[in-house]
């Protein structure tokens, strides 16, 4: 096997491996959070609090669709991995083959889906009249690139399942370059406004895709992309989506939790809507740094899993769980302190920035508790263990954040009482699933002793 860009996850110390592949893991989602981010910026900035209000209405909603499927990616990253602790090359081939094919449907679907009742959902969320008409306008462009998101996402896991972290990340850096230059031609020069925002990620989305492709046809044996061989394997097909199905309905459900919370919000107008949007692009760039170290995990557990490392597998758990909460933590502080500096790239409305702030003390700085549920869920799932992680986050997360919504905050109403559901959330969905870590790793690792 060729090992030009492949990481040794199964020799040697982890410190120094968990870091070359969790930091341009971080930078890549950072890079693919700046999509939005710059349409927000520059929409906020050279357009108006309507519009960026309308780019902002549609992030969980856009969340919602698309989570799903990059969680069944997840799983395509288990398998992988799983088969090079297990030296099987036949099945790395088979899996890398089916990922594929996946995409692409998992693409189309999304496309019909996400056009077709964009308009229908965004007034189901109570999204303002005066917002609504560019909020679907937005939407419908930003689905017409679902195909090529897909097959970037699928394809990153691929690389990122033997340990190839560093490619994504220069992909990702010259596609947001496009994404950010785009956007000041279209909004700036051509005053295309929301339309010109979506359009400048479509086609960033559009390179993405053809740039990892590209590289999986070049890759050696056996992670290369034959597209003359594309066919689907059914062993490897009901593995990645048995991994990557819960994965993929836990986000879902996720997301649609905090589509009741953005219906909430939208009742506190389009000040809220637009505070809220900015500062949530706070929350994802720390969140980001966790999840780096929850995608570290899960990959190195998995090929370490697979070759029967006991040992090893807890060493990666102790190391990610340490440092997955305390960049968040130390990203959480930089931007809370930094308040007034950050939220002035986005606008200079008063009132936009009182709500950014708000959310930004009753949900940013609580945001390292989140490490607690993130981190196990991965673990497990590097073993094999999906639907167990999925549940709990379904239950003690989601189904919380229901109730809070449609029952606290009616005898605690206000802005800030709604934040409020974010760290309780978190604390609860922490303790239950810390408790499913230690049961179902014991049997885990049981297993492999047998």
């Amino acid at each position: 096997m060729v090992k030009t860009h492949e990481l040794d996850m199964l020799h040697g110390p982890l410190l120094g491996k968990l870091m070359v592949f969790a930091l341009p893991f971080a930078a890549s989602s950072v890079l693919q959070q700046l999509f939005n981010t710059a349409d927000v910026a520059v929409v906020g900035q050279f357009v108006g609090s309507l519009s960026l209000a309308a780019v902002g209405a549609n992030t969980f909603l856009i969340n919602l669709m698309i989570n799903f499927f990059v969680g069944i990616s997840l799983g395509a990253n288990v398998v992988i991995a799983n088969h090079i602790g297990q030296d099987d090359k036949t099945r790395i081939r088979n899996a890398v083959s089916t990922s594929m094919l996946l995409s692409f449907v998992s693409g189309i679907v999304l496309l019909l889906v996400g056009v077709g009742v964009s308009h229908q959902i965004l007034q189901w969320m109570n999204t303002p009249e005066e917002v609504l008409p560019l909020a679907v306008v937005y939407l419908r462009i930003y689905f017409l690139g679902a195909p090529f998101i897909m097959v970037y996402n699928f394809g990153a896991a691929i690389l990122r399942s033997h340990g190839d972290t560093k490619r994504p990340l220069y992909i990702l850096l010259v596609a947001g370059t496009i994404n950010v230059a785009l956007n000041l031609i279209f909004v700036i020069g051509l005053k295309w406004g929301v339309a010109g925002v979506a359009i400048a990620t479509d086609i960033a989305n559009v390179f993405s895709a053809c740039s990892i492709v590209w590289l999986l046809l070049k890759e050696p044996e056996p992670f290369r992309l034959e597209i003359r061989a594309l066919r689907p394997a059914r062993h490897e097909l009901m593995r990645i989506l048995q991994i990557g199905v819960p994965a993929g309905i836990q986000t879902t459900v996720f997301s649609f939790s905090n589509i009741f919370v953005q219906t909430a919000i939208n009742g506190y107008g389009a000040a809220a809507i637009a505070g809220a949007s900015v500062a949530q692009n706070f929350d994802s760039y720390c969140y980001f740094l966790m999840s780096a170290f929850c995608g570290a995990a899960m990959t190195f557990i998995s090929q370490n899993y697979g070759a029967g490392k006991i040992e090893r597998c807890k060493r990666i758990f102790w190391i990610c769980l340490f440092f997955a909460a305390a960049s968040c933590f130390l990203s959480n502080m930089l931007f809370y302190g930094g308040a007034n500096f950050f939220l002035s790239f986005f606008t200079d409305d008063l009132e936009v920035i009182r709500y950014a702030k708000l959310r930004m003390e009753y949900v940013l700085l609580f945001q390292t508790l989140a490490a607690s549920y993130e981190l196990t869920a991965a673990a497990l799932r590097g073993m094999g263990y999906s639907m167990q992680p999925a549940v709990i986050t379904i239950l003690g997360t989601c189904v919380l954040r229901l109730i809070w919504i449609f029952f606290v905050c009616p005898i605690l109403p206000g802005y800030q009482n709604l934040m409020l559901v974010y760290p309780v959330s978190w604390i609860l969905t922490g303790a239950i699933m810390v408790v499913a870590y230690v049961v179902y790793s014991r049997r885990a690792f049981a297993f492999l002793r047998q």
